[in-house]
């Protein structure tokens, strides 16, 4: 039996609701004279993945070098009426020599980002953790555009991490936060998401998010304003939040969600896409590069703007360079 009530104050999202923005959009207007980011792109042999990488290149937002079977990228290109008679071709025998060619070309400095094709994420990752890791935890970040929400929701972790700890959970934080500031958010309010808004040693998932709210007072996760424990309903809902008596510049107006686990970020995600309208697009973080993960079920615009925070991701990075040399 429980014994910590949940409350549940109607949030502000409603289904079918009328889109009041499109952040999409203008993350590819902030984007559009940057130069395109050398990829590669791993794998690519069927319709989907290699569409993904022949449109994001098509729009001017990466310069793909394909990897893989280069007989069965040829013909997955010519079945989809794809032309890729412009890019760079590796010629390996399988996806698992397409993934360690994909991060043996990170370590030589020949590409700024990696895109997954048509292997499975373990795969990718396993050779990305194995040989691209830095001090950094790797994580997921969703990138949202909900139809009746005023701004960009960002979503960590749902996809890498499944039962993060405190330290891990600090750099998922310090991750969203760098992705935040890349699409011009520069100061986002972070909420550290649980089922009650209180600090209760039977919720395990509070007391971390109390933690992690004293490691930001204490410079320990830097570049946001974090707020939690807090409910779904008042990390998103101004009206939620006064019914509960709570007064945080996050609360109703959050930027960032921080979810307990892998398994209740991948549900909130997919629940706003097919329930709310969400479009999502995503990148994995934390890595010596930014990994671009595409899926079946995205259409042309998450795609794109998958690559677009990518290609926002990489900009930003180079800028402390770029000033040191001049």
């Amino acid at each position: 039996m429980r014994s910590e009530p949940i409350d549940t104050v109607s949030p502000t999202l409603t289904l079918g609701a009328q889109r009041v923005s499109d952040d999409f959009a203008r993350l590819m207007g902030a984007c559009e004279h940057l130069p395109p980011v050398p990829t590669a792109v791993v794998h690519p042999c069927d319709e989907s993945a290699l569409r993904a990488a022949v449109e994001a290149a098509e729009a001017g937002l990466i310069e793909p070098l394909l990897i893989g079977p280069a007989r069965k990228i040829i013909d997955t290109a010519r079945r989809a009426q794809l032309d890729i008679s412009p890019y760079e071709f590796f010629d390996v025998a399988h996806s698992h020599a397409a993934a360690e060619q994909g991060v043996a070309l990170v370590l030589a400095g020949e590409v700024a980002a990696l895109m997954k094709g048509s292997l499975h994420t373990d795969e990718l990752m396993g050779e990305v953790t194995a040989k691209l890791r830095t001090e950094r935890r790797i994580s997921h970040v969703f990138l949202l555009d909900l139809p009746s929400y005023p701004r960009p929701l960002l979503i960590s972790d749902a996809a890498i991490n499944i039962f993060p700890d405190l330290a891990a959970k600090r750099d998922i934080c310090q991750n969203a936060i760098e992705l935040a500031h890349c699409i011009g958010i520069d100061v986002p309010k972070v909420a550290i998401l649980s089922a009650v808004e209180t600090v209760t040693p039977k919720i395990p998932s509070t007391l971390e998010a109390a933690a992690l709210c004293k490691m930001a007072e204490r410079g320990q996760i830097r570049g946001g304003l974090l707020e939690g424990p807090l409910a779904m309903d008042n990390a998103i809902s101004e009206e939620a939040a006064r019914a509960k008596g709570i007064d945080s510049p996050v609360a109703g107006k959050a930027d960032i969600l921080i979810v307990p686990d892998l398994e209740a970020g991948n549900m909130l995600a997919k629940q706003l896409t097919f329930l709310a309208g969400a479009e999502a697009a995503g990148l994995v973080l934390g890595a010596r590069v930014p990994i671009i993960l595409t899926s079946r079920a995205d259409n042309v615009r998450t795609r794109r703007a998958s690559c677009a925070i990518a290609k926002l991701y990489v900009q930003s990075r180079q800028r402390p360079t770029l000033a040191a040399a001049d």
